[in-house]
């Protein structure tokens, strides 16, 4: 006998629960199982660990952000043109999530975070790397220094509580040179637009407290050892990424140098509405993705679906994001 699609999904959903082991007393065709729960209601902690020779590094998931999606959101690509690609990634047309996530890097001598995420100052959906860290069995004074990528605010407002606080107190808080010297400039602050003012009141709050114990590095600095920054300005006027490197193992934290792969990967020269320096960030994604699909580097980024890492093959005139296999 032969069994059409829709005999098999019908006869599938009835056989489910026994399939998975799940209680059931079946009395005939489509019984009800007996066994209750109750709904989790939430995600549980989301934490991944891999290896890059001797060196661990756990994605820390800080949530998301659910955001409607408008013509603005890539300033020269038609909507319908990002629609096509979201729908075609089985993703919603009409909204767009972004997800974040920083890395733990443990060297073997020191707990080094990149980048903090929101912590209280996000919204519901987010600022949960405290959360994920406690999970994972870190508290956050083990924390020996916290490394920023750059200063936008889903990076950076996770280093200093709403109190005031410094979240990880025993930590040195690592920057890069150019990003610091852009956005601690009182004069840049003052002549910014309007739209911008909250950005860098943002960034004085977190970081003019402490500001002569913050330590500014160059592009090619290794910050920690076996960690070293890397230019990929453009997102913002220091934006940097980061080689994560052990014996002949290594991968690249790229941060933002995307906003979701799925869509600036894919098309390299689209312009994301966060990009300070929209042509200069096309160049810097290029460089990096075209490096990485050549020499096969992991990459982890802030905004793709968490755990955020995996690999960049070359795809046309663009490139494909190929998640790395769950271990």
């Amino acid at each position: 006998m032969s069994l059409s699609r829709r005999t098999l999904l019908r006869t599938s959903a009835l056989a489910g629960p026994a399939l998975v082991g799940a209680p059931a007393i079946l009395t005939g065709i489509g019984a009800p199982a007996l066994a209750k729960a109750p709904l989790a209601g939430a995600p549980a902690a989301s934490a991944y660990r891999f290896k890059v020779g001797d060196i661990e590094v756990t994605a820390l998931h800080d949530g998301e952000f659910t955001r409607p999606l408008d013509a603005s959101f890539v300033r020269n690509a038609l909507l319908a043109d990002v629609q096509k690609v979201l729908a075609n990634s089985f993703l919603p047309t009409d909204k767009l999530t972004i997800s974040f996530t920083a890395l733990l890097v443990n060297t073997g001598a020191k707990l080094v975070l990149i980048d903090t995420g929101f912590n209280d100052n996000g919204g519901p959906t987010n600022g949960k790397v405290v959360a994920q860290l406690k999970a994972a069995g870190i508290e956050p004074g083990q924390i020996d220094a916290v490394i920023l990528s750059h200063f936008h605010g889903d990076h950076l407002q996770g280093a200093r509580a709403k109190d005031g606080k410094l979240v990880y107190p025993n930590a040195e808080i690592m920057v890069p040179a150019p990003e610091w010297d852009f956005w601690m400039d009182d004069a840049k602050m003052v002549a910014a637009p309007e739209g911008m003012k909250g950005a860098f009141t943002g960034v004085h709050r977190v970081l003019k407290p402490n500001a002569a114990d913050v330590k500014r590095f160059k592009w090619g600095d290794e910050v920690v050892t076996g960690i070293t920054a890397v230019e990929a300005s453009g997102h913002t006027p220091g934006h940097t990424a980061f080689v994560i490197a052990s014996g002949s193992a290594k991968m690249m934290y790229v941060a933002d140098i995307t906003n979701t792969p799925v869509l600036f990967a894919a098309n390299p020269d689209w312009k994301v509405m966060f990009d300070m320096d929209a042509d200069k960030a096309v160049t810097t994604r290029k460089r990096i993705l075209d490096m990485a699909a050549t020499d096969k580097i992991r990459l982890s980024f802030y905004h793709a679906s968490f755990p955020a890492t995996g690999f960049i093959a070359k795809e046309g005139a663009g490139y494909r994001f190929v998640p790395a296999q769950w271990s």
